[in-house]
């Protein structure tokens, strides 16, 4: 895509967001980004739901009959991703901040039995240490400082695909969430994708492998050329994807 086609692929979807939103039209593009979004977001962190019953879920509240069994806490969270979506649109003119950033957790976390049992903090920072497999995290104690200090850099870079691959890498390494740090992570590139007009992307479960590698890559190397190519490839396919919708 060139400059022009980038900008005017937005427009469409910033225009379309709203009005089937508001229309509680879930068979165009709204609807689309929606299921397609939470299906895979939710898909990488392990979710047992199929695309069938993410798409039943958002379209009509009810899982179709199957004699497979599913976790209460996947349909409460492809739920509470679906809300995550809409404040995201609601707030697509705002800054990004990090009290924004925890509501977008709260949306996500709020209707989770299991994590609210297990007294996880919901739209806010955690409150116990917790790694990603052999890695360790930013301690709880230090969560506000680092944040503050990853969202002053990244108001000060010019927004590119580059960066935003930085800011991904360095947000999932400092962790900041009991529980739910690639989702809110992966809504914000979606968001600042919009926001800034660079092409949008949906990261797909198909390149979990890619991506897992990518952010490893960031810990051990401090570079992201993997994770920018993955980035190109995504904005490649969910443009494909939407074409659908634009052509008449």
């Amino acid at each position: 895509m060139n400059n022009t086609q980038t900008t005017e692929f937005i427009q469409f979807l910033l225009e379309r967001f709203q009005i089937e939103r508001k229309r509680f039209d879930r068979s165009g593009v709204y609807g689309y980004t929606q299921r397609l979004l939470a299906y895979n977001s939710n898909k990488i962190e392990g979710s047992t739901l199929t695309e069938e019953q993410t798409a039943s879920l958002f379209d009509t509240g009810i899982l179709p009959k199957s004699d497979d069994y599913y976790r209460a806490k996947d349909v409460e969270e492809m739920n509470g991703h679906f809300l995550m979506f809409n404040k995201m649109l609601d707030t697509i003119q705002e800054p990004l901040t990090q009290e924004l950033i925890k509501t977008f957790h709260y949306e996500l976390k709020s209707g989770v039995f299991e994590d609210r049992a297990n007294g996880y903090a919901i739209g806010d920072y955690k409150k116990r240490p917790n790694m990603i497999g052999i890695y360790q995290t930013v301690l709880p104690s230090k969560v506000e400082d680092e944040m503050t200090k990853l969202l002053e850099w990244y108001h000060s870079q010019p927004k590119t695909l580059a960066t935003l691959a930085e800011f991904h890498a360095r947000y999932e390494s400092i962790h900041p969430f009991q529980d739910g740090n690639g989702r809110t992570g992966r809504i914000i590139i979606f968001r600042e994708c919009l926001q800034h007009f660079i092409a949008p992307l949906i990261v797909e479960d198909a390149n979990r492998s890619e991506y897992i590698e990518a952010l490893k890559e960031y810990r051990e190397k401090g570079i992201t050329d993997k994770l920018v190519a993955l980035f190109e490839k995504e904005q490649a396919a969910y443009y494909e994807k939407c074409q659908y919708f634009i052509s008449e």
